[in-house]
């Protein structure tokens, strides 16, 4: 069903009619519910901590049994939690603090721990050359200039590997 074709048969509809169908949506798909919980009452830095939480879990996990568990280090983890932020239309500072964030997390688990996986730096460049993408796309860079900056100190620090691709994402933005 085309965009047009749905406004036509919503509009043939009578109030009722859509209340209607917008609480029988509501109550069938996890997705309209959670959209019209988050309009409603949107609880973004209850959120951002969840979130937080959840990364921070990826690299340090809290033991509940007593043993220490593995760290997962899954980078999807984090770009499920951005996602769905994006879906409902969350704050953009909000989401560029997740993103940067995520990045943050995995450099202090780097700092403590020798990453021997290729994949991770190549993954985190990633995170980094899409956070960097979003602050530009939303007008935001400034506001997170400091902390790129910071991120990029910590990569030179830490001596990553592929430091050179982070230094050209840091040339366009001095630029």
């Amino acid at each position: 069903m085309s965009k047009r074709d749905l406004k036509k048969y919503l509009g043939e509809l009578d109030k009722e009619q859509l209340q209607e169908q917008l609480i029988e949506l509501y109550e069938k798909f996890t997705a309209v519910k959670e959209y019209y919980d988050f309009v409603f009452n949107p609880k973004e830095e209850k959120r951002l901590q969840e979130a937080k939480l959840k990364i921070s879990n990826e690299y340090f996990p809290v033991s509940t049994s007593g043993k220490r568990r593995k760290p997962k280090m899954r980078r999807s983890v984090a770009q499920k939690i951005i996602k769905h932020f994006i879906t409902l239309g969350v704050d953009s500072f909000v989401i560029a603090d997740v993103m940067l964030y995520t990045i943050e997390i995995a450099q202090t688990f780097s700092a403590e721990n020798p990453i021997k996986q290729e994949a991770f730096y190549k993954s985190m460049h990633n995170s980094f050359e899409q956070a960097v993408q979003f602050l530009i796309a939303n007008g935001i860079l400034s506001e997170f200039k400091s902390r790129i900056k910071a991120i990029y100190e910590e990569i030179i620090e830490q001596k990553w590997k592929n430091r050179s691709d982070f230094l050209l994402i840091m040339e366009q933005i001095s630029e």
